[in-house]
């Protein structure tokens, strides 16, 4: 009888043993992509629930931290370029208007998001800059190609960018200089092949807002004419320059005039010897970085 009871108790209060339930495992949400690849399509997989402003027309995606890109494998031997027709932001990073397109091998500029102000297309294999690559893009503030294969730029390719402030094309391939937009500040073209017939006579004279201006390490057998009076820093190192006038960076006709705002002009690494042009440099407040002997 104490036999059964104790069965009986055991049968009672012992709850069976199930297995525990699986862990929740956070929901995962897909947005496809009709890319017109025909691999196949991208998706992209977010990791957090509280990710926000995904855009799916294929022109922007806005990413966080928390925003993870995955491509289909059999995907990553295309060549990252305008051809693939895949949307800029899944080749790029598109972030609060900036666009980076850095090292990623594409050999054309890529289609940009309207609202794009500044555009990092460095170190890639772009050899050619058409107009209509900004035609639809007047927000554009900076852009930088530095590192590219650069050698022709189209005529009016930048003129029609009127916000635009920084231009960046050196270490590419050019021997002329493009017609520059109005507002520009910046404008570094060091390390091309570009020679004096490559810039027009009047190129700078309009950028009135044009504070630093990089032509180092070119072609350049003389100063650029009519550099404008906002120029502050004028690089021309390691150029073939031979000769400069009175008039290069002074007014011959006007012995009272100065120009306040240079502060520095680098033209080491040229042939010409600086002492032997003393009186073009009267109207600046520090001599030339150059030789002088």
């Amino acid at each position: 009888m104490e036999t059964l009871q104790a069965a009986f108790f055991l049968f009672v209060f012992v709850p069976l043993v199930n297995p525990a339930p699986p862990l929740q495992q956070e929901s995962l949400q897909f947005y496809d992509y009709d890319t017109a690849v025909s691999m196949g399509s991208l998706t992209q997989q977010d990791y957090e629930k509280q990710s926000k402003d995904i855009r799916q027309d294929g022109t922007n995606v806005s990413l966080d931290t928390s925003l993870m890109l995955q491509r289909d494998d059999s995907q990553l031997d295309v060549p990252p370029t305008k051809d693939t027709n895949l949307p800029t932001c899944l080749l790029c990073v598109c972030l609060s208007g900036s666009v980076y397109c850095e090292e990623i091998d594409i050999e054309a500029v890529p289609p940009l998001p309207k609202e794009t102000a500044y555009l990092y297309a460095r170190f890639n294999k772009i050899k050619r800059i058409a107009a209509s690559d900004f035609a639809d893009i007047p927000t554009l503030r900076r852009i930088d190609f530095s590192g590219n294969m650069i050698e022709e730029i189209e005529d009016g390719a930048f003129s029609k960018l009127l916000l635009l402030e920084e231009l960046s094309l050196a270490e590419n391939r050019l021997v002329k200089l493009p017609v520059l937009p109005p507002k520009l500040t910046t404008f570094n073209a060091n390390q091309n092949r570009i020679k004096s017939r490559g810039i027009k006579a009047n190129a700078f004279k309009k950028l009135t807002n044009l504070a630093y201006l990089y032509l180092g390490h070119n072609a350049l057998e003389s100063v650029p004419l009519n550099l404008p009076e906002s120029l502050r820093i004028l690089h021309l190192q390691y150029n073939n320059i031979t000769t400069i006038t009175d008039d290069t960076f002074c007014k011959s006709n006007n012995t009272r005039y100065i120009r306040t705002r240079m502060d520095e002009i680098r033209m080491e690494g040229n042939p010409i010897v600086l002492a032997k042009h003393v009186n073009a440099f009267s109207c600046l407040r520090m001599l030339p970085v150059g030789t002088y002997y």
